[in-house]
């Protein structure tokens, strides 16, 4: 299998790559790019942040969890091909000298790259993306300071233009090649692949699989690699509601959605980092079945149906039954997520998140709300949890004591009692059983003061 792609400006072709080299590791090592840093070496701490363009835009993405097979006809700029080619600096190069936002210098690679990134696509929103770049020394106000301070230069014109081609250099694709890795360049090649080869290891964005490799230094066997698979890809709206791709990345989700579910849109932003969202797909966090992913909570409240293929073969599900138990989910061998469908709603939806920590922080309970509200009687409510149980769950119980009643304090305590018939959480290091329990049940009682007009955002409160 070829590999091709650009790297600050150049042409790259690999011939048979390891596939699950790392982009860090193949920088670092073949081409002396070592201004890319290895720090966590999982996504966490945005040391070894990259610039990846393709025909959907320029991306921040994790050297250190992205293999070359995923780099294929995408354009890649490491902080040394940030400069113009007669070594002017890029302007939020620029304004981190200026503002001081430097002190030892081992993460302003990552924290540079997330800035110009944000830069060119025109994002000033600079917590946010600067939410998965960690600093230890300077702190983040002179940061920040530079990042606004760019804001008026416009983006210098040689960076890359997202619609790049390349010469179609990928091996033959069919499942019949003598090979330990497969790159389908569509979901048909990848369902007869898949189905001569069940027991592969699909790899979409890799911020799951890639610590797998990294940290659990597993030796994965035969991989497929999807993403070529743009068709299976994209958000669509639909008469019938939506269709998101199981290759969809949140981010593309995020963006979809927001605006009609403003509080799946919080959410979401606090789903991983830019650089994470940026390659984490919805159909790769709902595959993986855990108990603890934000992204199916949400969907199961939005009634979403879940779309499978297996060959030939289509079947479809709400997605609430697809999990079964903790690491079990109804999928059969050689058959993958092809789509979510959510059907039209007005907006009744809340999610809300709690983890330890705002950013960048896995869920100790997630709950996602769908309660639609007509003459002050709660409507068919849904009600969706992560960290509850072994799978994330509808609550049935507390949808009963809801859906029918009026608007009114004493339903919503009738709900959250029902809460204790609809789980029995488990302790661990997150949180213990019995803190799980009341911050679920604060979540129901924080929607209805939401509902009936109270400000319950911190974020949003104001002097």
């Amino acid at each position: 299998m070829y590999v091709t792609f650009s790297l600050n400006g150049s042409p790259v072709t690999l011939n048979d790559p390891p596939p699950t080299k790392t982009l860090l590791d193949w920088l670092r090592e073949e081409r002396a790019l070592t201004g890319t840093k290895e720090g966590c070496n999982e996504g966490d701490c945005g040391a070894c942040t990259v610039m990846v363009t393709d025909t959907l835009g320029a991306a921040p993405l994790n050297a250190c969890i992205l293999f070359l097979p995923q780099l294929h006809g995408k354009h890649v700029t490491t902080v040394e091909g940030l400069t113009a080619p007669d070594g002017t600096l890029h302007p939020v190069q620029t304004a981190m000298i200026e503002h001081h936002g430097s002190q030892c210098g081992f993460c302003t690679p990552g924290f540079v790259m997330s800035m110009a990134t944000a830069h060119l696509n025109g994002d000033t929103d600079h917590d946010t993306a600067l939410a998965g770049n960690l600093c230890r020394c300077t702190g983040y106000a002179p940061i920040i300071r530079a990042a606004i301070a760019a804001e008026g230069v416009d983006a210098p014109p040689y960076l890359p233009h997202p619609d790049l081609r390349f010469p179609p250099k990928t091996a033959n694709a069919a499942a019949t090649a003598p090979a330990d890795h497969f790159h389908p360049e569509n979901s048909d090649e990848l369902a007869e692949i898949y189905t001569a080869h069940p027991e592969a290891t699909l790899i979409a964005g890799a911020t799951d699989v890639g610590l797998w490799v990294t940290k659990q230094l597993r030796d994965l066997g035969q991989v497929i690699f999807l993403s070529q698979c743009r068709d299976l890809g994209g958000v669509s709206k639909t008469p019938e509601g939506w269709r998101i791709g199981a290759m969809a990345t949140i981010a593309q989700v995020e963006r979809s959605l927001a605006p009609r579910f403003p509080s799946l849109g919080v959410m979401l932003r606090r789903y991983g980092s830019a650089q994470v969202r940026a390659a984490a797909t919805l159909g790769g966090n709902i595959a993986n079945g855990s108990p603890i992913g934000d992204g199916s909570p949400a969907m199961i409240a939005l009634g979403a149906t879940l779309h499978l293929r297996k060959g030939e073969t289509r079947r479809s599900m709400p997605l609430e039954d697809f999990f079964v138990a903790y690491g079990k989910q109804d999928r059969q061998k050689g058959e993958f997520v092809e789509a979510i469908t959510i059907p039209d709603q007005e907006d009744a939806l809340y999610c809300y998140k709690l983890s330890k920590r705002f950013d960048q922080d896995i869920s100790a309970v997630c709950g996602c709300l769908n309660l639609p509200v007509e003459n002050d009687t709660f409507g068919a409510v849904r009600l969706a949890f992560g960290g509850m149980a072994g799978t994330p769950a509808r609550a049935t119980a507390a949808e009963a004591a809801l859906s029918g009643q009026p608007v009114s304090q004493d339903t919503i305590e009738t709900a959250m009692k029902a809460l204790a018939v609809d789980f029995k959480p488990l302790t661990d290091m997150r949180a213990s059983s019995g803190y799980r329990m009341e911050a679920a049940q604060n979540m129901l009682l924080r929607a209805y003061h939401t509902i009936t007009g109270s400000q319950t955002n911190i974020h949003e409160v104001r002097a």
